[in-house]
């Protein structure tokens, strides 16, 4: 048992102050006012914000690695550990679209990863089944629409969570149906989809939308488009990645200002230079470099982030103003909600796993725990 004490406490929907979390093993057994702390080994955090640990569901690399690239429960140990320092505690290795062997090789590393890095939630397969319209940087050899032996490798993945990016005017409703059926975590985006067709992709079982505003159908007078429909649908989930670059933080006050809170998730869509890694990489071929905050390929296309979970918590609230509270959920206990985890991860509660970030008062990471085991964020 650990008692943790020191910190301020944000626990997925309120702030507390003198109060003591009681870990024991890989769960949280209490909270509890300071003053009714049980004896016994205690940690004084020295001041700062204790929070659930943050969950990224699109991560494509980080400190070096591209899942891409490195396909393998190592290479998936070593995104989670770069992005680890910044608060991630949870995350999907997310794989842009690739052969049908890639997407296999990714699936079997993601499975055997489960059981050795704990903070690998599952999968997110960001294609191949997308629109060429809307590719972004998306390799255009590999998109193509999904065949009987696709749908079956996603829905057989067991490998956790299954996210699927798809373009829902590519893909059969029926089939989006199928999918959804089998509990995999359905995603809209990279489309020039209309408004009616990412509704109908919706009511199929469609559950969130990739990216807002990126690499999809911006709204018009007589058509939403995409976004429009990300914004009016209000069940649905809509990943954002808040950079400054991806979306002008007048777009991402107005998404916010638009849709409930509970239903937007921080993400980062990290490629390798991201968390410690170098301003260069290869991606499929062709050279993706880092200039300016940002990483482009040679012809401009954006191409992924450099972006971290804490960096992106942070742009949220001294940028757009979003009051920290729904900033801290849109990283924690949203995505959880997303993943189908949250009666596990994104609060802090008795009987939920001890995934946690200490933050100091500029919101940077100090120290993280993944199910009760700790770990410093130098």
């Amino acid at each position: 048992m650990i008692v943790l004490t020191g910190a301020r406490v944000f626990d997925g929907e309120r702030f507390s102050d003198d109060h003591a979390i009681v870990v024991e093993g890989n769960r949280i057994a209490a909270i509890l006012p300071y003053s009714e702390r049980p004896h016994g080994a205690e940690r004084d955090l020295g001041g700062g914000l204790l929070a659930p640990g943050y969950i990224d569901v699109q991560v494509n690399g980080g400190g070096g690695v591209l899942f891409n690239e490195d396909p393998t429960p190592e290479g998936i140990a070593r995104i989670a550990a770069a992005h680890r320092k910044h608060g991630t505690v949870g995350l999907l290795p997310t794989l842009v679209t690739d052969t049908p062997q890639v997407m296999a090789a990714a699936i079997a590393a993601t499975r055997e990863a489960r059981h050795l890095t704990p903070a690998t939630l599952g999968i997110h397969l960001e294609g191949p089944f997308l629109d060429p319209v809307r590719k972004g940087a998306h390799d255009l050899r590999y998109i193509r629409p999904p065949e009987l032996g696709d749908i079956a490798t996603i829905v057989e993945a067991r490998c956790g969570a299954v996210m699927l990016t798809l373009a829902p005017n590519r893909v059969r409703t029926e089939s989006i149906a199928e999918l959804a059926q089998h509990g995999v975590l359905v995603s809209l985006g990279h489309s020039d989809a209309s408004y009616a067709e990412a509704c109908a992709a919706v009511k199929a079982g469609a559950r969130a939308f990739t990216h807002l505003f990126n690499a999809m159908s911006a709204p018009a007078g007589r058509e939403p488009g995409m976004v429009g429909a990300a914004l009016d649908l209000n069940e649905v989930f809509v990943g954002i990645i808040a950079d400054g670059h991806h979306v002008h933080e007048a777009n991402l006050r107005i998404a916010f200002a638009a849709k409930r809170h509970d239903r937007f998730m921080l993400i980062t869509d990290a490629m390798p230079p991201a968390a410690g890694g170098p301003d260069q990489f290869d991606l499929q071929g062709r050279r993706v470099i880092r200039a300016e905050g940002c990483l482009r390929l040679e012809d401009g296309t954006l191409a992924g982030s450099v972006l971290t979970m804490d960096e992106a918590v942070r742009f949220a609230v001294e940028v757009t103003q979003l009051e920290l509270g729904h900033a801290l959920a849109m990283a924690s206990r949203v995505p959880a909600t997303f993943l189908r985890r949250e009666t596990e991860l994104g609060r802090i509660a008795p009987g939920y796993l001890a995934s946690l970030v200490h933050l100091d008062h500029d919101l940077r990471v100090l120290e993280t725990w993944i199910e009760g085991r700790p770990s410093d964020g130098s």
